[in-house]
């Protein structure tokens, strides 16, 4: 809205306007403007999720330091969707696919953790939908956000391949064209591709959720993991940056750049009033609107595979679930002594913070390492 007013309405009687073209300065305000909205909404929001009495139901069977933050206001995550989605509108360029893709993201995923959020305040426990409901609801979403992909490749403004860390050259193809000739066969082949965007959209939104379990834990990952793919999605999108790492160029998700910014702000302003001891909890809206949103981003910029490091700890805590999960229908034993890994280091004896800061630490070294990754081919 503000990049049509000041550039396209302005900006030929003020030439000093023409800045705004420049998506690193939209980036920079989309940025500033989130994390501004988030300080300026957060004890309105805050007050009002006391007022409306939605608080956080602590399960029995978790670490019993955590029975304290019983009451604690959930559902903060309204504040962080409307954080980014707002300087999004306000910044970035409405006339680009991706940026209504990553809006469609952040609230589709967002409405799946509201609806799980609100069912557990009416029922006052913690139980909101079933995982099958829940899983269902992701995997419609993702498939949707699937096939605006498809669309947009045949349109030439996206690639169906495979950008693999370490391989220069190797670009594996998620599409069977051999079979799309095949009136009987052409589904089939696109399957593969809906899958993968499918598994990864889904993951990665489950995995923040499953990291959601300390003040700030899962909030202070995103702003790493969200900076990082920040960096990703400006020098996929640009010809001189994208031909030297030998990326594929994609010119069209350049805007993302801006919804990346936005998402870096409002995750900050949110760990402000996140930071332990937290005055408000994200809730499902919060977490499944964040991972799914940053499966989305990687998913259009092709660095789906070299998300595993950019999400690092997310990776790592939903591969402990899954460990713990597995182990125990196997042998009848645990790995840990509980599951997600966070809570395991509690019971270890490690302090709250201490978990946080040294998982952020984690996170920090993951997402450089992403990084180093795009010359290291």
């Amino acid at each position: 809205m503000l990049l049509y007013l000041f550039y396209h309405v302005l900006q030929p009687y003020f030439h000093a306007l023409n800045v705004f073209r420049y998506i690193t300065v939209r980036t920079a305000l989309a940025s500033l403007t989130a994390l501004l909205i988030t300080l300026a909404l957060g004890p309105w929001v805050i007050r009002r999720l006391r007022e409306l009495q939605i608080g956080q139901f602590i399960r029995e069977e978790g670490p019993k330091s955590h029975q304290s933050k019983a009451g604690t206001p959930t559902m903060g995550g309204v504040l962080i969707v409307s954080s980014t989605i707002i300087p999004t509108l306000l910044w970035g360029n409405l006339g680009n696919v991706y940026v209504w893709l990553a809006m469609f993201t952040m609230l589709a995923f967002g409405a799946i953790g509201f609806v799980d959020d609100y069912s557990k305040v009416v029922k006052r426990r913690n139980l909101g939908l079933t995982g099958k409901r829940k899983f269902f609801l992701q995997t419609l979403a993702s498939f949707v956000i699937a096939l605006i992909l498809l669309f947009l490749t045949a349109r030439g403004d996206y690639s169906t391949q495979l950008s693999v860390p370490f391989f220069k050259k190797f670009h594996p193809d998620m599409v069977i064209h051999s079979l799309t000739s095949r009136s009987y066969l052409w589904s089939l082949a696109y399957l593969p591709f809906l899958l993968f965007v499918v598994l990864v959209i889904v993951g990665a939104s489950n995995a923040v959720n499953l990291t959601d379990g300390l003040d700030g834990l899962a909030i202070g990952c995103v702003v790493v993991a969200a900076g990082a793919l920040t960096v990703l999605t400006y020098v996929t999108s640009h010809a001189q940056f994208s031909a030297y790492l030998d990326l594929q160029h994609l010119p069209e998700v350049g805007e993302l750049t801006v919804f990346c910014g936005a998402l870096v702000g409002s995750a900050l302003g949110f760990l402000w009033y996140n930071a332990h001891p937290a005055e408000v909890f994200m809730g499902d809206v919060g977490s499944l609107a964040l991972g799914g949103s940053i499966g989305m981003i990687a998913v259009a910029i092709k660095q789906e595979i070299l998300l595993f490091f950019v999400g690092g700890v997310f990776v790592v805590e939903a591969l402990s679930v899954i460990l713990q999960v597995a182990s125990f229908r196997l042998t009848g034993k645990r790995i840990f002594r509980m599951s997600p890994l966070h809570h395991h280091f509690e019971l270890v004896g490690w302090s709250e913070s201490k978990i946080i800061v040294r998982f952020w630490i984690v996170a920090l070294v993951f997402a450089l390492f992403s990084l180093t990754t795009l010359k290291l081919r």
